[in-house]
């Protein structure tokens, strides 16, 4: 098996194999055609240090949007098993004239596309401008282990919490931990953007801080704190949990050595799920 098409899926055994939804020639991204809205990496260094990350890792590897290939020839030379998801079926007929017989190119949407039901890791240079609906279908995706992600540089550090945590990453936080690897500049792009580069990881946890049947309770909980009103955690959480005794916020705030004008976006993965676990009837880990 070397080759799929959206109009011709495999059968789904762990290695990807088919899209949802529509077609691959309706493909999801929205802006112009920019070669579908993405940067092509093509620094040496940077390419490197994305090899290194993955391999880290165990598994058989997803690759998002391989565009020529930057990644996915050396992310071969791993020597795991390789699916490249391209939604340009030029690229993709193009690259896989280039790869070895361990290599499978998918031409579809990853926004649309089925990913594989057993463990794998996933790495890719997401288009700019698709990073937010990318990063929720990653983080709403079942079974892998490990992502590699090439971002905007302001989103790879709201998202790893470096000056405080963005509302997406207090709200998934208690299922994965996101890690800032390094800064990359927009010199290493092809056509270069506006904006430097960010390399993250993110890792499944092995133990969730609260249980995934919670997550939709925990979600809403997180959402209603973070867009509060209040001038500080004290009136915030009193304000958008009114569930909880005034007394126990309390006595929350001061056991994490929270003072009262502290913000939401100041809070770790773990003072969130103790916020959560306040409550009544919730499972936390």
């Amino acid at each position: 098996m070397r080759k799929h098409h959206a109009s011709s899926p495999a059968r789904h055994t762990g290695t990807p194999t088919r899209p949802t939804g529509a077609p691959a020639n309706r493909p999801a991204y929205r802006h112009g055609r920019h070669e579908l809205g993405q940067n092509f990496l093509t620094d040496q260094v940077t390419i490197t240090a994305v090899v290194d990350l993955v391999a880290r890792t165990r598994g058989p590897i997803v690759e998002i949007g391989p565009g020529d290939g930057a990644l996915t020839l050396p992310l071969q030379e791993l020597g795991r098993r390789l699916t490249g998801i391209e939604i340009d079926g030029r690229r993709a007929a193009r690259l896989e004239r280039r790869t070895n017989h361990s290599t499978t190119i998918v031409t579809a949407d990853f926004l649309r596309y089925e990913t594989p039901s057993t463990p794998h890791v996933l790495v890719g240079n997401l288009p700019f401008h698709e990073t937010t609906p990318m990063l929720r279908r990653i983080l709403r995706a079942p079974a892998w282990t490990d992502a590699v992600l090439l971002v905007q540089w302001e989103v790879a550090r709201r998202r790893a919490g470096v000056g405080g945590a963005t509302l997406m990453t207090a709200q998934w936080w208690p299922w994965y931990e996101f890690t800032l690897a390094r800064r990359v500049p927009a010199a290493a792009f092809r056509p270069r953007p506006n904006v430097d580069g960010g390399l993250m990881t993110v890792t499944r946890r092995d133990r969730p801080l609260v249980d995934r049947a919670d997550r939709k309770r925990y979600q809403d909980r997180v959402h209603r704190v973070f867009t509060g009103p209040g001038r500080g955690l004290a009136q915030v959480v009193a304000a958008a949990c009114p569930d909880l005794p005034r007394r126990t916020v309390a006595r929350w705030l001061g056991r994490h050595g929270l003072g009262p004008t502290r913000l939401p976006k100041d809070l770790t993965a773990r003072q969130w799920a103790d916020l959560y676990a306040l409550g009544a009837g919730v499972r936390r880990r």
